[in-house]
């Protein structure tokens, strides 16, 4: 396990995060600890980085790390609020999610994330629970696998391919990647120039095994709860359904809850949202792409708690004493 991967929009996010060196943070996706190491480089000795992960092996290696400011759990992001409090965080400065794949997932032929090998067909980011995606192959029905690779891959020739992948299973078990690959190629009639004829594919039912999208819908509100006044969320995402999810969300934060048009309130009675966005959102520059072409489809948005806003914190100034991870 090495710690060489390139964080992603990684001064961009720090900025956005606008680290104050006494603040409580929350990396919500580990990795290989590139944006945590970089935030732990700007926080002071009374700041603290509480650090999430799905993956086993992510954990394992954030556990090596010896800094006293640092903590980092094996947790989901639907778990986000009950880890926090578990280590005594009620109040941040900033929450970062990095969101999809890491780079270390994918370049491990073992997790199955990727179709430039031939490996087992795993893909689950929390090795330690869930079904595979092998084992999802080969219970779904042919219109349920159809309608992940639709949702979730945006993949035009979905009914195609879940006939194939039915066609398949019926002769031997599809148990890895190659296999999957292999059908895709010829199941797919046509690609956009560059992209292989699995990538959909294999993108759905990595985002469908491991619940990515409902698990990021639950973790955001949370990240909001936690949110100290003008603390930060800055949320990195690397395709449509990922950042539009976030986008949505954003701006409902943005405006605050519906009122029935029946319902007499004045203007300043009205509720207010419990988030500002700030900027417009941020990709990375043609030299980061140069320099790591994973960075191509990175969006970087960011969003300040207001104060005032309803769930805020009870005690926006830190007190000396409080608990911290």
């Amino acid at each position: 396990m090495t710690d060489q991967h390139r964080p992603v929009l990684l001064e961009e996010t720090l900025a956005a995060l606008a680290i104050r060196a006494d603040g409580v943070y929350v990396d919500a996706t580990f990795g290989r600890g590139g944006h945590s190491r970089a935030i732990l480089a700007r926080l002071g000795a009374a700041g603290r980085l509480l650090a999430l992960d799905r993956d086993p092996e992510a954990v394992a290696y954030g556990r090596t790390w010896d800094d006293p400011r640092f903590t980092i759990v094996h947790a989901a992001f639907s778990a986000l609020t009950e880890t926090a409090h578990a280590h005594g965080v009620t109040a941040v400065d900033g929450v970062l999610f990095d969101l999809g794949v890491s780079s270390p997932q994918l370049d491990t032929p073992a997790r199955g994330f990727s179709f430039r090998w031939d490996a087992p067909l795993d893909m689950r980011m929390d090795t330690s629970r869930g079904i595979s995606a092998a084992q999802w192959l080969a219970s779904a029905d042919e219109a349920e696998i159809a309608r992940v690779l639709r949702e979730y891959g945006e993949e035009r020739f979905a009914h195609p391919i879940a006939r194939a992948i039915g066609a398949a299973r019926a002769r031997e078990p599809i148990r890895t990647t190659g296999q999957l690959a292999r059908l895709c190629a010829k199941a797919v009639r046509s690609r956009e120039p560059g992209q292989d004829p699995a990538t959909r594919t294999f993108q759905a039912i990595r985002i469908h095994v491991n619940q990515e999208l409902e698990e990021l819908a639950c973790a955001l509100p949370q990240a909001v709860a936690l949110l100290r006044p003008k603390g930060r969320l800055a949320v990195i995402s690397f395709h449509s359904l990922e950042d539009r999810l976030v986008k949505r969300f954003l701006r409902t934060e943005e405006k605050g809850p519906k009122i029935p048009a029946e319902i007499p309130l004045t203007r300043d009675a009205l509720p207010v949202g419990r988030l500002r966005v700030l900027g417009k959102p941020v990709r990375a520059s043609a030299a980061e792409v140069a320099a790591n072409p994973r960075a191509r489809s990175a969006v970087l948005r960011v969003a300040e708690r207001l104060e005032g806003s309803a769930e805020a914190s009870s005690d926006p100034a830190r007190s000396p004493g409080e608990a911290r991870p």
